[in-house]
């Protein structure tokens, strides 16, 4: 097995560029008049950038030495070890070197030290599977590959047979497979500048940081690898970005959550933590503000649950009656509905991704998203002001029937569009590859040829194309420069790269959900977790009638075994 090389087409890589400030504030354009819809804009002839390299932290290297080596002699040979290391093939040993190659996977790398006989080496993964066997004569190096159906740590023990020497030799290691799974945790505050919750009181200063424990705060154990927080922007008096991060790593160049002054802006993201269990958040603005940073799950090298994106489903829709009663969510009240066993979700789930969306709110408030059957958070989701149409990610865990709920924090009611982007459980086999984030596309940036996205057309990304072994990314999508109304849509696309390149592509079919809402001049931005559909690309659709601006970073992957 090599090395997965997930390879990105990719409009730019480029250093930061500042963001204007905004945040969506737009219900879904009306049309202008009948129109044909908009032609796919490719990425053709766009650098690529491969993954694998910045995917390579977390995928480690393991070595055991010749001189872990353990000989014995076979039953039924003459003389102890010691007579039969005096004996024949004395120096018969074993070198192991293993390389993670995917989530669940490795290479083995083994090299045998041993005198001109005819030897037998067998590999024992630890984890129940039939070992591998395989020949071997004299001195040589063998390869081999294995991949793990459960993530975890495993006891890999290999064993040489000189069945003419009458010995045996083993040597074995511990390897850790590279791939994280989810564990859904109550929504909790971990971090709120105003009162000193997790750090001193006091705003972030200009182009300051402050830092978020992650790793052994409350329940949260030592060791986790990323984490899912939603980051809330309040108190600014000047625009600017926010970027979270590793702690004790180097600050990227994407952003999370953009903001303006007198904004209070959330923004979900999945972020690494750092060796020593702290998260980042880098204040990119002239102006201090108050952070916030609410926790409602966290990623893990031990089994647990693992990630199934499904294409963009509309769940709730209290304009209409769907997944509860129609009319709006009136103040202070709160409304429960089902997401397990409905709609090619399963049941058992433990958690589940959503893009929520508040639409003709009658006064400024916030929503809040928790399992079914909790109790209410002091933690939100969502903020928005009098009139204002803005979307979310949430991933939120789910009661054990299966529900969630969703409350209305403000005093006056508003519509509420929750729509499921994925799943979280046991069965899921999406194991989760955080990277050094990349800014993979920038319509803003000289680069790209091909202008802002066009009104009603579509950008097409090929992100992991001949790599079924993808499930899905953890994209940021910002769109800035809106010369009208409009919302954005995240869908994967039907065509193949091939047909792409040689014209035979058909137009695919527009999606419905939205992913994120804006106004003219506005910029916002929500994370997207995307599914990688049948050909890994990603179509990234402006669903408004005027052009724009888009920005994509890319902070992860989902993997399959």
């Amino acid at each position: 097995m090599r090395s997965r090389r997930l390879v990105i087409s990719v409009a730019v890589i480029a250093a930061a560029i500042g963001l204007a400030p905004g945040i969506a504030q737009a219900a879904e354009p009306a049309a202008p008049g009948a129109g044909a819809p908009g032609a796919g804009v490719p990425a053709v002839g766009a650098p690529a950038v491969d993954l694998a390299k910045v995917a390579a932290p977390d995928l480690k290297t393991y070595k055991s030495p010749a001189e872990r080596s353990v000989r014995k002699a076979l039953p039924g040979a003459k003389g102890g070890a010691a007579a039969q290391r005096a004996a024949g093939n004395p120096d018969l040993a074993l070198v192991l070197n293993a390389a993670a190659t995917t989530a669940h996977a490795f290479d083995l790398e083994t090299t045998v030290i041993s005198a001109d006989s005819t030897l037998k080496v067998t590999v024992d993964w630890g984890d129940g599977s039939s070992p591998d066997g395989m020949d071997a004569y004299g001195s040589t190096v063998l390869r081999s590959s294995h991949t793990f159906a459960r993530l975890g740590q495993y006891d890999v023990k290999v064993t040489v047979t000189d069945p003419a020497n009458q010995a045996e030799v083993v040597n074995e290691f511990q390897i850790m497979t590279a791939g994280s799974d989810f564990v859904a945790h109550t929504p909790t505050r971990l971090l709120d500048t105003r009162n000193g919750t997790g750090a001193a009181q006091g705003k972030v200063p200009a182009y300051g940081s402050t830092r978020v424990r992650v790793g052994g705060n409350g329940a949260i154990p030592e060791g986790v690898t990323a984490v899912a927080l939603n980051v809330t922007v309040t108190n600014a008096t000047s625009g600017g970005h926010i970027t979270a991060f590793a702690e004790g790593t180097e600050r990227p160049t994407t952003s999370n959550v953009n903001f303006e002054a007198g904004q209070s802006v959330p923004n979900m993201v999945i972020v690494p933590v750092g060796k020593n269990g702290h998260v980042e958040l880098a204040n990119r603005s002239s102006e201090s503000v108050d952070l916030i940073a609410d926790v409602t799950g966290y990623f893990t090298r031990t089994d647990a649950a693992g990630y199934t994106p499904m294409t963009p489903a509309r769940f709730v829709d209290t304009r209409e009656g769907l997944g509860t009663s129609r009319g709006q969510l009136a103040g202070q009240k709160t409304f429960g509905t089902r997401i397990g066993g409905l709609r090619g979700v399963p049941e058992g789930i433990t958690a589940v991704a959503l893009n929520v969306t508040v639409t003709n709110p009658k006064e400024a408030g916030h929503l809040s998203v928790f399992p079914g059957g909790g109790s209410v958070p002091i933690t939100s989701n969502l903020n928005f002001t009098a009139g204002q149409t803005v979307a979310n990610a949430v991933i939120v865990p789910v009661g054990p029937d299966g529900t969630i709920n969703v409350r209305n924090g403000a005093w006056a009611g508003t519509d509420v569009i929750v729509d499921v982007v994925g799943f979280y459980s046991a069965d899921s086999k999406g194991a989760y590859m955080p990277i050094t984030s990349v800014r993979m596309l920038d319509t803003r940036d000289p680069r790209w040829p091909h202008g802002p996205m066009q009104g009603r057309g579509y950008v097409w990304q090929a992100l992991s194309a001949g790599e079924p072994g993808i499930a899905g990314y953890v994209l940021n999508t910002t769109v800035t420069n809106t010369a009208g109304a409009g919302f954005l849509s995240v869908a994967p696309d039907p065509n193949t790269r091939e047909q792409y390149r040689q014209g035979r592509q058909v137009f695919p079919e527009r999606p419905t959900a939205s992913t994120l809402n804006w106004t003219a001049g506005k910029t916002v931005a929500n994370l997207v977790q995307a599914g990688s559909g049948n050909n890994g690309i990603v179509d990234f659709w402006n669903q408004g009638w005027d052009k724009a601006d888009l920005v994509v970073d890319i902070f992860g992957y989902y993997e399959t075994n």
